[in-house]
């Protein structure tokens, strides 16, 4: 196996610990940090989907998804060809963890140079990733680097006392320090000494600080960008990652880690991609970069988007989009409406397509980078616990939903209301047609993508309208986040003109008339439309 080399320079680099006399790893070729943030890199056109492979779709019967499986359902995803309207047009892939692991989850990793055996090979990694670039998709991983599984060779070793080596793998007390994690208590019992896992006992944190596990980290993203060829990693835990003393998060040392691992990751390719989970608020997110994350997932605005899809109120969103205007200028961040941890979408939305479909508009019209939670587009539902908000992927109404031939590994979500991608794929009023003409548009138009966001006043509270302008198009985007058509919704921008002497619904086709401009600059109760639709969604190019 390929990847027998690695794990023996893993062996190696936790024998040469601390205490023992080692040269050090050889340096990597890193550029410097200015070089990489010059010029447009490919995430920033990117519409990411998330996948858990376990749920994707299973190709032998065991029940569990496979990464045959995924590669079976790539032209889902993107068939290559910009011309066809049957595929998502989803251009990056972002695996939950792929690794061996105790968990079904996959977040208590055992060995980080392999692929889960439920999962498949690295051969079937290397193949995914091929067939994934020849249709243009991108690849991440879930990097977990914070913490292993107890079951990891290393913490077994450590707990069992046999040397100091991989005992300094992890943090160890001979007492109960008492300090509460996220999730309840951070010290757990062992018969050699309490150990620190923030997050879990069958989670222990390694020790970052440790220079010998940080040049085992050097090896890990080598592994996968060189050897398996993927291009970038989604950073789990990223905010707890360095410990110090009775602070846990947003450390200065965890910031400084970051920095050193970012600059290797760039070292090994210059385009890897780095987006990290950082649960903090904003103040502390925009900390995170642009010389230690390319991107971190921003939790407040996809908690606006689903407050505004819920309520049909458009001022959570624009106050969280414009904080974030200021906060990561060039829409340096990831956005989404719900992901693995966190209830499905449409359950939060009370099941309710409508309110779906703008949230969906609200991702895919916004700044940022968008991710996708798998299943998302066609209105899958789910709560916790975490197990059923990670149902299989419904492809059918079949018994086993399209998943398997076998007995899924979590039964399905019931779907009483044609929940699958095989009842609407067809349908051009579905949501999953809503998501793919959403995507399409965003990929045919950079000014979706990366163009200056710019906020337009409407006097009717249910509607968000905003302006994404490039230096060769400004598009008008109307969202109408409530039930009921709006007839009175005047539109005002305090100064500035849009170009040309009409516009173009792009969803229609039908030609809209120029607002009157105010003689100091700008317009107001500008009607481009006589009136906008409940839950409608509205995309008028002006050149």
């Amino acid at each position: 196996m390929r990847g027998t080399p690695w794990r023996l320079a893993a062996a190696l680099l936790v024998l040469l610990a601390v205490g023992c006399k080692a040269e050090p790893p050889a340096p990597l070729r890193v550029r410097p940090v200015e070089a990489l943030l010059e010029g447009e890199a490919w995430w920033r056109d990117a519409v990411f989907y998330e996948v858990f492979v376990r749920s994707y779709r299973d190709t032998d019967g065991d029940g569990i998804g496979d990464l045959r499986g995924l590669i079976a359902r790539l032209d889902y995803l993107n068939d290559g060809d910009p011309a066809t309207t049957t595929d998502l047009g989803v251009t990056g892939l972002w695996l939950m963890p792929i690794h061996p692991a105790t968990s079904y989850h996959g977040y208590d990793v055992t060995d980080y140079f392999d692929v889960h055996p439920d999962y498949g090979t690295l051969d079937d990694m290397r193949a995914l990733v091929e067939e994934a670039h020849k249709r243009g998709i991108r690849v991440i991983v879930d990097l977990v680097l914070n913490h292993t599984s107890s079951e990891h060779p290393w913490f077994r070793s450590a707990v069992q006392g046999e040397g100091q080596a991989c005992r300094d793998c992890y943090l160890w007390s001979a007492t109960d320090p008492g300090v509460l994690g996220p999730m309840g208590a951070a010290w757990h019992p062992s018969p050699t000494g309490y150990y620190y896992g923030v997050f879990w006992s069958g989670m222990p944190d390694l020790n970052l600080a440790n220079p010998q596990i940080a040049a085992q980290m050097r090896l890990i993203p080598r592994f996968w960008l060189d050897e398996i060829g993927v291009d970038g990693f989604r950073l789990d835990a990223a905010r707890y990652l360095v410990e110090q003393g009775a602070d846990l998060d947003d450390t200065p040392a965890t910031h400084d880690w970051l920095k050193g691992f970012f600059a290797i990751n760039k070292g090994i390719e210059p385009e890897a991609y780095l987006v990290g989970e950082v649960t903090s608020p904003l103040a502390e997110i925009r900390e995170y970069g642009p010389d230690e994350l390319d991107m971190a997932f921003e939790f407040e605005t996809a908690r606006a988007i689903v407050s505004a899809a819920k309520t049909g109120l458009a001022g959570p969103v624009i106050v969280a989009q414009d904080m974030d205007r200021t906060a990561f200028p060039g829409g340096r961040y990831a956005t989404f409406i719900t992901n693995h941890d966190q209830n499905r979408a449409m359950s939060e939305l009370g099941g309710d397509q409508g309110r779906a479909k703008v949230a969906a508009s609200l991702l895919l019209t916004g700044p940022g980078v968008p991710f996708i939670y798998y299943g998302e587009e066609v209105g899958l539902q789910g709560v916790k616990p975490d197990e059923d908000i990670r149902l299989p992927m419904p492809w059918n109404a079949e018994p086993g939903v399209g998943f398997t031939s076998g007995t899924p590994w979590r039964a399905p979500y019931p779907d009483p209301d044609g929940a699958n991608v095989a009842a609407q794929t067809l349908a051009d009023d579905s949501l999953l047609s809503h998501y793919r003409r959403l995507i399409a548009l965003r990929n045919q138009h950079a000014a979706l993508r990366t163009g200056e966001w710019v906020r337009v006043r409407s006097a009717s509270q249910s509607i968000h309208a905003f302006l994404r302008r490039t230096d060769e198009e400004t598009l008008l985007v109307l969202i109408n986040l409530g039930a009921e058509p709006v007839a009175s919704y005047g539109l005002s921008l305090a100064e500035g003109k849009l170009p040309g002497r009409a516009g173009v619904e792009l969803f229609s086709g039908a030609t809209v008339g120029m607002p009157k401009a105010k003689r100091d600059g700008g317009f107001s109760g500008y009607l481009p439309l006589p009136e906008l639709a409940g839950y409608a969604t509205y995309i008028i190019q002006y050149r």
